[in-house]
């Protein structure tokens, strides 16, 4: 939507102004028309949240105000004053949803200074006050080295001569599906080892479906299918991740004929990191990013001047990119609560490091804080936390087998409980990482374990990273994240499938979901004499509904003929044929026997 920048009489210097009924002062909001589907995240329906919230303590010097309610909310007489800076003028801008609007000020804040913003906030007669206060951070630039390169398996990268510019690791099938098993494929993002990083679609065979590798120095997260617009998407974040443990990259949004629709920046200065990227259904994305700051860490035994990793949570309105609400765990969680050691000569302490996001349907978010042990409901409106499961101040008494240590991937499950991957490690607590599922009773204040899944057969403590996502039937699938194996389970913790990429190959989290893919390339064929016949080899990368593929053959491009035909074997097939001609083509067939594809005619 187009923004105006205007000021009111002699408040011209403190005050930006606008009308109730719009967000510029000369009209109504221009929003989008709203999803009908219920609100994820968004604030209670006469409450204005406003963020960077009250008591965040290093919000960024970049930073925007927002302004989140319900549907049909409108901000005004907006104020926003720096106890160093001054008066800030700027621009207000409405988010799609027609939930709020975020003020742009003109010019950054200063570092250390106390910022207080008010406002008038409502749908209507009578309005609201809306307020927050908040201190600017003193960011700290940190080096751009990244983890050093772990070598891997020279023969664990697959390789094909219809497509030699795809070179992922290899998927190796330890336990292959069983009776039971989710039928679909699954989403990797495999980098590290050998073979090229990028996002990769395998069949349950280990047959790679679909894969893009990324360009040198980019690397893949958190890959998989999310609805966007209400269709299927794939989407992942791609980036660099720094030795100091987070990635600075975007998130994107593919559709299902592998052409980008979206990317998701973080807002307010920061760099996407790689733990989270979760899509609403109103058109609006969960992230993280983690900034790097000074801070007086004398409370817990450090330096009065040392550098803290702060973990950002942010809501990004994906049409227009702002940022519509934002919290910040420096401010709401006490460094004491850290399991993580004081980081030494200059080295950041990641006291928090929260690696993913889950939000609820009662006005609160669920996080995980891998450095606390702990997992946190945060209360969207206040930013502070609702309850704490696990760590050293948990809200619920955990009974022996259900601790755990540096976990990644909690989520809300019906009936009360919360699933998340136990790392158990590093430095080790437990002999093997696992999936948990404990059901939380909030009256006693007590956790019981539901559930618990642990390969029996292999011996698998990850250092780093991790998922366990649910499936249908309550089956589950573990990522093993910073291990390169992956696993699923039925609902009493029988292993249905078990598979592994190549030796040293991470992935942060794995996915399977049921996928059709139609891409808009034509299929690579190649071909070469052998003798009077003629191999001809074929492939289409991301295509799903393949089920034959027919030769054709000919003396010129133009007068080709169907000479023989072969079902799909894996990415590559080879047909082998007597052809009447040095010209050939390939079609691709679904299974009712329609082409739905064909290759250039090539010449051999």
């Amino acid at each position: 939507m187009r923004t105006s920048r205007w000021a009111a009489g002699a408040l011209a210097a403190t005050l930006v102004a606008a009308s109730m009924s719009g967000c510029s002062g000369k009209g109504p909001y221009h929003s989008r028309r709203a999803n009908p589907e219920a609100d994820v995240g968004t604030a209670a329906a006469d409450v204005a949240t406003v963020s960077p919230l009250p008591g965040t303590s290093d919000a960024s010097p970049q930073t925007q105000i927002s302004f989140l309610g319900r549907r049909g909310m409108r901000v005004g007489d907006v104020r926003v004053v720096g106890s160093s800076s001054g008066a800030h003028t700027g621009l207000l801008r409405a988010y799609s949803t027609g939930t709020g609007a975020s003020f742009l000020p003109d010019r950054p804040f200063l570092a250390g200074e106390r910022v207080s913003v008010t406002a008038r906030v409502g749908g209507g007669a009578p309005t609201r006050p809306a307020a927050t206060t908040f201190t600017v951070a003193r960011p700290v630039a940190l080096s751009d080295a990244e983890f050093p390169h772990e070598a891997g398996d020279p023969q664990a990268v697959q390789r094909y001569a219809t497509a030699p510019g795809l070179t992922p690791t290899t998927v190796t099938v330890v336990t292959a599906a069983r009776p039971g098993a989710t039928p679909g494929d699954f989403f990797l993002a495999p980098y590290q080892g050998e073979g090229t990083p990028g996002p990769m679609i395998v069949e349950q065979t280990g047959a790679l479906v679909w894969f893009q590798p990324l360009p040198p120095g980019l690397e893949a997260a958190n890959f998989g299918v999310q609805r966007y617009r209400g269709r299927p998407a794939l989407v992942w974040w791609q980036g660099r991740i720094l030795e100091a443990g987070f990635g600075q990259g975007e998130d994107v949004i593919y559709d299902s004929s592998y052409r980008r629709l979206a990317s998701v920046r973080a807002g307010n200065g920061y760099a996407a990191d790689l733990h989270e990227i979760r899509l609403t259904a109103q058109g609006t994305a969960w992230i993280d990013a983690f900034s790097p700051v000074e801070e007086d860490l004398g409370a817990v035994g450090g330096a009065s001047s040392a550098i803290v990793t702060d973990s950002v949570v942010q809501e990004v309105d994906i049409p227009t990119g702002l940022v519509m609400w934002e919290w910040h765990a420096l401010g709401h969680l006490p460094l004491q609560e850290s399991q993580a050691e004081l980081a030494r000569h200059g080295y950041p302490w990641d006291y928090a490091h929260v690696n993913s996001i889950d939000p609820g349907r009662s006005g609160d978010v669920l996080l995980s804080a891998r450095s606390m042990w702990a997992i946190y409901d945060v209360d969207i409106h206040s930013g502070g936390v609702r309850w704490r499961l696990g760590g050293k101040n948990s809200t619920f008494k955990l009974p022996p087998g259900t601790e755990f240590y540096w976990q990644h991937d909690a989520r809300f499950q019906p009936g009360g409980a919360i699933s998340l991957f136990d790392n158990g490690s590093e430095p080790p607590k437990e002999k093997q990482s696992r999936g948990l599922l404990l059901r939380l009773a909030p009256g006693s204040r007590t956790v019981s374990l539901a559930g618990q899944f642990a390969n029996p057969a292999r011996t698998l403590l990850a250092a780093s990273q991790g998922s366990m996502t649910r499936l249908a039937d309550e089956n589950w699938l573990l990522g093993y994240g910073r291990l390169p194996d992956f696993t699923e389970f039925d609902r009493s913790g029988r292993v249905l499938f078990d598979a592994a990429l190549g030796r040293n190959v991470q992935d942060f989290s794995v996915d399977l979901s049921q996928w059709t893919g139609h891409p808009r390339t034509r299929p690579s064929v190649l071909a070469r004499a052998s003798g009077t016949r003629r191999v001809v080899t074929v492939s289409w990368n991301g295509a799903t509904d393949v089920a034959r593929w027919r030769l054709l053959a000919g003396s010129s491009p133009t007068r080709l003929a169907a000479v023989a035909s072969a079902p799909r074997a894996g990415f590559e097939t080879s047909i082998t044929a007597r052809t009447p001609g040095s010209y050939v083509a390939v079609q691709a067939l679904d299974r009712s026997g329609a082409i739905i594809g064909a290759s250039a005619v090539v010449h051999r």
